[in-house]
């Protein structure tokens, strides 16, 4: 029988990226000559990578952005943030030690994320994590992403995975909405980069401490999902 697998999103879930993505996000605003975002309202400027970002935080200050100029400061925006990885960047507590149980329980362990996989890969292999992933599957690995289900199917099948043996853990709507439009049992994390609360999208399960993502709770979600 193929082993279990759990796939996580990468940002606001298993890493804790705001201050990079943050300090970038303020470079490139710079260049437009835009107000600085802050720590306390990050939130709301995350979306689906930088160009979200980047358009959330002009709409914030009411001024326009063109194709060309908005082309031009997500270029600034990833050389910034490229050139610093992994920069303040830090697995959130509790990750290390529930990749430790999953791995031992034999599941097969994943990430399925909206950041470019260039980047997803720089940050995980700085972090030291790169070997406890089966695959690492990013914004442009497939031709279509989050919240299309055929990104977490395929990154499923990438690892060796059975998306019918699977569960996904994430920190968004669009994590959570791709896991239910795939079939597949989803937990939420309550820490991450969203400005709505996560129980708002109905996921399977909300947690708010990586020790309360357990190997007992994975095989009952994936046993409720079989039936």
């Amino acid at each position: 029988m193929t082993r279990p697998i759990i796939v996580f999103d990468l940002d606001g879930t298993l890493i804790d990226t705001a201050p990079d993505l943050l300090d970038s996000l303020n470079h490139s605003l710079a260049a437009s000559e835009l107000a600085a975002v802050d720590e306390a309202g990050f939130k709301r400027f995350v979306g689906h990578g930088g160009r979200v970002m980047i358009e959330r935080a002009h709409n914030a200050q009411q001024r326009s952005l063109d194709v060309a100029e908005h082309d031009r400061l997500l270029k600034l925006f990833l050389d910034h943030y490229t050139l610093n990885i992994p920069g303040k960047s830090r697995p959130y507590p509790g990750v290390i030690e529930a990749i430790a149980r999953f791995e031992k329980a034999g599941y097969l362990l994943a990430v399925c994320t909206n950041k470019y996989e260039a980047n997803s890969l720089a940050l995980i292999e700085a972090l030291g994590l790169t070997r406890h992933f089966a695959a690492i599957a990013g914004q442009d690995t497939f031709a279509f992403r989050k919240p299309d289900p055929r990104h977490l199917i395929e990154t499923i099948k990438l690892a060796g995975g059975d998306p019918h043996r699977a569960v996904m853990v994430g920190d968004s709507q669009t994590d959570i909405d791709t896991a239910k439009a795939a079939g597949i049992p989803v937990v939420a994390v309550d820490f991450g980069y969203t400005d709505r609360h996560v129980r708002e999208f109905e996921p399977s399960v909300v947690i708010s401490h990586f020790d309360s993502l357990t190997v007992e709770l994975a095989d009952r979600l994936i046993a409720a999902s079989a039936q």
